[in-house]
């Protein structure tokens, strides 16, 4: 099993992520890759796990991590979400159906509101009933689905549901009975009901076919303004 933490300037939360893993699930394979952090985020995990630098984008951080892992599972987990200590039993288990080619946890946030409450329950049931695994729901696959399908699609968005379309037509996407704690601090900054709006409508594009890069730069604009 191989852990692949993707980062970009996370140096307030990298360590305490990064000592839950280690304590946590002893025997996987650890590695941090860096998009180019300038707040010491590459120094602080190197104590924790091996590092690799790449250009920013999650796609290409998460395929470079990939990489660089021996594991026959490998398993996406972002710096800011806390997984529990039983995932890693419930996650093998589930793989011992070979129907089973990845999948990832339930989702709860870290703060509570009526916004991030709906935000949780759509997320996990789209999960079920689409097979739509997102990034911070910590999603594993194995690895020769993995390379088979040639890895993350390098779009500047959506990676994680595009790559969950490709997956189901290998197998299926298993939901664990497990829930992954996400940070809320994003939506919250730029407005929960403002960006589950913002966000919906990018999904809504991406799946009509505009371009990826144009939905990126709609992104950044409505992300800039909330600021």
């Amino acid at each position: 099993m191989s852990i692949v933490v993707p980062t970009l300037n996370e140096a307030s939360r990298i360590e305490h992520c990064l000592q839950c893993l280690r304590s946590d699930f002893p025997d996987c394979e650890l590695v941090v890759v860096d998009g180019g952090s300038t707040d010491g985020t590459v120094d602080l995990a190197a104590h924790y796990a091996r590092t690799v630098r790449t250009a920013a984008g999650r796609a290409i951080q998460m395929n470079a991590g990939a990489a660089v892992t021996t594991g026959d599972i490998l398993w996406f987990i972002h710096a800011d979400c806390r997984v529990p200590a039983d995932a890693l039993d419930l996650l093998r288990r589930a793989l011992l159906d070979p129907g089973v080619v990845g999948g990832g946890l339930q989702l709860r946030f870290d703060q509570r509101s009526l916004g991030l409450d709906y935000l949780a329950v759509s997320s996990n049931l789209r999960a079920r009933r689409l097979h739509w695994i997102f990034g911070d729901q910590a999603m594993f696959v194995r690895r020769d689905v993995f390379d088979s399908v040639g890895g993350f699609p390098r779009i500047p968005l959506m990676e994680d549901l595009e790559m969950s379309r490709m997956l189901r037509l290998h197998g299926r996407l298993a939901v664990l009975p497990t829930t992954v704690t996400a940070s809320a601090r994003r939506l919250v900054d730029q407005g929960v009901w403002r960006m589950t709006v913002l966000m919906q409508l990018l999904k809504l594009q991406y799946l009509l076919g505009v371009d990826p890069e144009r939905i990126r730069r709609r992104y950044e604009v409505g992300t800039r303004r909330a600021r």
